[in-house]
C-alpha cells in the first residue's frame, strides 16, 4: 500500500503536526458568557417564531434564547435538551443558515440572523461540562426495546425510551456508538471528541446498554429481535455507497468519501494520514465538502469538488461551500466522470460536461482532464442490507411520517435508512424521538 502512495503521489506528512493543529481547530470558537448575552439581546422572541417552526425538532427557540438573556444557562439548556437530547452535537453539525437562522427575522430585515447555533452550544456545552442530566427515568414498566444502530436516531429513541421506564439494548456493529456523529463528519466540526463526550452523557439516564459488533446480518435478525423484545426500533443507516459508473473506477487511488472522512476521525495522528497532491471529490452534498476541505486541511495542493449539477442544486448549503472555496478548493459544476486514468494507480479523471433536460442529467460529449492521484465518491449512500420482511420504498424502508412505523408490526425505523426526511442530524433526533413516543404509546396502551 506505502509504495502504490508513494507512486501516485499520496504519502502522509504533507504539513507539520502545528500546521495540522492550527487547519483541525474548532471551525466555530464557542461563546464566552459575555458574547452569549450580547448575542441573546439581538432576539425579538417572535411570537409566531418562525425559528422554531424551521427547527426539525421544533425547539423553542425564543425560550431558550430568553433564558440565556436572564443568566439561566441550565433552563435554557433543559429547554433544548427536552426536544433535541443531542442538541450539543446538533449545535456543531446543524445547517442553521439554511433552518432556523435562514428564517430569522433579524436574517430577513438585516442580513445578520440571530446566532442560535452558537447560543445553543453555550447552554448545552455548560450543562455537560458540569456533568449534569436534566433528566430522570420513570418507573420501570417492564418492557424491553432493541434499538439497532446507536447514530443519532436510535440514540435518541434509546434515551426517550429509557426515560419512560423502559429497559433498551442498542445494538452496534461498530465498536464505537455515535453513527455519523463519530465517524461521518468532519474533524473540525467536532472537536475534543465530543462525540463520544455526548454519548456518554446521553447514557447518564440509566436503561440502556449497548452491545457492539451486532448488527442486522452481523449475529442478529429481525426475526430473532421480534421474539426476544417488546418492540424493535431500527436506525441502521445507510453502509453502502453508489458506483460512478466510470471507467477505471477501480483504480488505487479511488476510495469512498465516507471511508476516508471515517479512517480520519478515528485518527490519533492526523499527520500520518495520506493524502494525495491532486484530489478530486465527486458529489455535491456535506460529505462531499468534508471530504474535500479536510484534504486541503492535510496538505493536498490542488483540491476540486466535480458536481454534474448546477450551484443551485448542490446539497450542501452555500455556506458550506463558500467554507471550501475560503479553504481553496476549486468547485466544478456541470460536470460527471467518464474515465479514471493511469497505470494502476488513478492520475488523471476524465469528466464530461453535462446539461439537465426535463429535469434529468445527460452528457454533452464535451469532456476535460483533471490531475487526480486521490479520488473521493461522494454520490450517496444505499440501504446495504434491508431487513427481512419490510417494505423498501426508494431504496429505504418505508416509514409513516411522524411515527416511524414500519410494515411490520412492532418494528419501527428512523434516520438515514428511512424513507421522508433529509439526512442531517438532526431530523434523525426528532425521528428516533417521535418513533419512541409512538412506541411508547403502543406499548402501554
Amino acid at each position: 500500500m506505502a509504495s502504490s502512495h508513494q507512486a501516485s503521489g499520496i504519502r502522509p506528512a504533507r504539513l507539520s503536526a502545528a500546521e495540522i493543529a492550527d487547519n483541525f481547530a474548532d471551525l466555530h470558537a464557542p461563546f464566552d458568557a459575555h458574547e452569549a448575552a450580547v448575542a441573546a439581546d439581538r432576539c425579538y422572541f417572535c411570537y409566531d417564531a418562525p425559528c422554531m417552526t424551521a427547527c426539525p425538532t421544533s425547539i423553542d427557540i425564543p425560550q431558550f434564547i430568553r433564558e440565556i438573556q436572564a443568566g439561566h444557562a441550565d433552563s435554557a439548556a433543559k429547554t433544548i435538551f427536552n426536544q433535541n437530547i443531542l442538541g450539543g452535537m446538533c449545535a456543531r453539525v446543524c445547517p442553521t443558515e439554511t433552518l432556523c437562522e435562514e428564517v430569522c427575522v433579524r436574517e430577513v430585515a438585516e442580513g445578520k440572523p440571530v446566532e442560535i447555533g452558537r447560543l445553543q452550544r453555550f447552554a448545552t456545552d455548560q450543562m455537560m461540562a458540569k456533568g449534569v442530566h436534566p433528566f430522570s427515568r420513570a418507573a420501570r414498566t417492564g418492557k424491553t426495546v432493541a434499538v439497532v444502530g446507536a447514530g443519532p436516531a436510535g440514540l435518541s429513541a434509546a434515551h426517550r425510551l429509557a426515560m419512560k421506564g423502559h429497559d433498551v439494548v442498542v445494538f452496534e456493529a461498530r465498536p464505537k456508538p455515535g453513527g455519523l456523529n463519530e465517524f461521518g463528519i468532519a474533524a473540525y466540526k467536532s472537536t475534543d471528541g465530543f462525540a463520544a463526550r455526548e454519548v456518554a452523557w446521553l447514557l447518564q439516564i440509566g436503561g440502556i446498554s449497548i452491545e457492539y459488533g451486532k448488527g442486522i446480518g452481523v449475529g442478529l435478525t429481525l426475526s430473532d429481535l421480534q421474539t426476544g423484545y417488546d418492540a424493535v426500533f431500527l436506525s441502521i443507516g445507510l453502509t453502502g455507497v453508489n458506483s460512478l459508473r466510470a471507467a477505471g473506477e477501480d483504480k488505487a487511488g479511488v476510495r469512498d468519501a465516507v471511508d476516508f472522512i471515517a479512517e480520519l476521525r478515528q485518527a490519533e495522528d492526523l499527520t500520518a494520514l495520506p493524502v494525495g497532491r491532486n484530489v478530486v471529490v465527486i458529489g455535491g452534498g456535506m460529505t462531499a465538502i468534508d471530504a474535500a476541505v479536510q484534504s486541503k486541511l492535510l496538505g493536498a495542493e490542488n483540491v476540486t469538488i466535480a458536481y454534474r449539477r448546477d450551484r443551485s442544486a448542490m446539497g450542501a448549503s452555500r455556506f458550506e461551500q463558500d467554507l471550501a472555496a475560503s479553504r481553496g478548493v476549486k468547485l466544478m459544476f456541470n460536470v460527471m466522470p467518464r474515465a479514471i486514468l493511469g497505470a494502476g494507480a488513478a492520475v488523471e479523471i476524465e469528466l464530461e460536461y453535462t446539461e439537465v433536460v426535463d429535469g434529468r442529467v445527460r452528457g454533452t460529449g464535451e469532456t476535460v482532464r483533471v490531475l487526480a492521484d486521490q479520488i473521493y465518491k461522494a454520490i450517496g449512500q444505499t440501504l446495504q442490507q434491508a431487513p427481512e420482511g419490510l417494505e423498501i420504498d426508494g431504496g429505504k424502508i418505508r416509514v409513516a411520517a411522524d411515527t416511524g412505523r414500519t410494515s411490520v408490526a412492532g418494528v419501527w425505523a428512523g434516520g438515514d435508512c428511512a424513507s421522508g426526511g433529509d439526512d442531517l442530524t438532526v431530523t434523525a433526533v426528532a425521528e428516533g424521538r417521535d418513533a419512541a413516543e409512538d412506541i411508547h404509546a403502543s406499548l402501554m396502551g
